[in-house]
């Protein structure tokens, strides 16, 4: 009868039927499960919260207690203690969906942007064809990007990665003139980091300065003689001039 009043939504009434069952000796971890849903439902994340345990005591290899309790930890913003919940849900469920979703999500609460990837990677490979996977993986993939950015820009803030990066992005911008500025400056913090005198290279050639671009891909096989690409652009640049 509360499993049914539960699913016809008629929440007050699905809760004293399982109190009732509580009453009568029915202290089975599905009864408590049902009762943490209920109060999850309706917005009582501390009962809710209680129900799940109690149910993980009885039970503790219920899988979808522990990933209900992971959502109502969030909601009450113990994210560590979340963390901790889901992480065992997917010991016990790893082809569970849900699991990897709600560990995502507090993940991204925490700042984990490693974990947050990882996790999206997996729903990605359960289900290659699910479009929501593939977008959030990719913004996944966004964040882990900026918080790369930040985490250089602190702990190298003069550093030839820094400035790499800034080159690139006001690349992106259609800042060029800019953008070669701070290759530059990446250059000139590190003469032997790869791949800089290549980008300069590159913007040389589309500005048609072919003495410049030539000068910058000599540079960088000097670094990497190994090269392909530096090879492929030293072709072109021969090429055209």
């Amino acid at each position: 009868a509360g499993v049914a009043a539960e699913k016809s939504g008629h929440l007050e009434e699905a809760e004293k039927d399982f109190l009732d069952v509580l009453q009568q000796g029915g202290n089975i971890a599905f009864v408590h499960h049902n009762l943490g849903t209920i109060y999850q439902q309706q917005g009582d994340h501390v009962r809710a919260i209680a129900e799940f345990r109690e149910a993980i005591h009885l039970q503790p290899q219920l899988a979808p207690a522990h990933i209900l309790l992971g959502a109502s930890l969030m909601a009450t913003h113990k994210i560590p203690d979340a963390i901790r919940e889901l992480q065992r849900a997917v010991e016990l469920a790893p082809r569970e969906p849900s699991v990897h979703m709600e560990l995502a999500k507090a993940y991204e609460l925490s700042g984990a942007a490693f974990g947050v990837v990882k996790e999206y990677q997996i729903l990605t490979a359960l289900d290659p064809a699910n479009p929501e996977y593939t977008y959030q993986l990719g913004r996944a993939y966004m964040n882990l990007s900026k918080w790369c950015i930040m985490e250089i820009r602190q702990r190298g803030p003069d550093s030839s990665r820094r400035y790499e990066t800034l080159a690139e992005a006001l690349m992106g911008q259609g800042q060029t003139e800019r953008a070669i500025h701070f290759f530059q400056r990446a250059g000139h913090a590190d003469p032997k980091l790869p791949g800089i005198h290549l980008a300069l290279a590159q913007i040389y050639l589309q500005q048609n300065r072919p003495e410049d671009a030539r000068r910058e891909i000599e540079q960088e096989l000097t670094l990497v003689p190994e090269s392909v690409a530096a090879k492929a652009l030293q072709q072109q640049i021969a090429a055209k001039h």
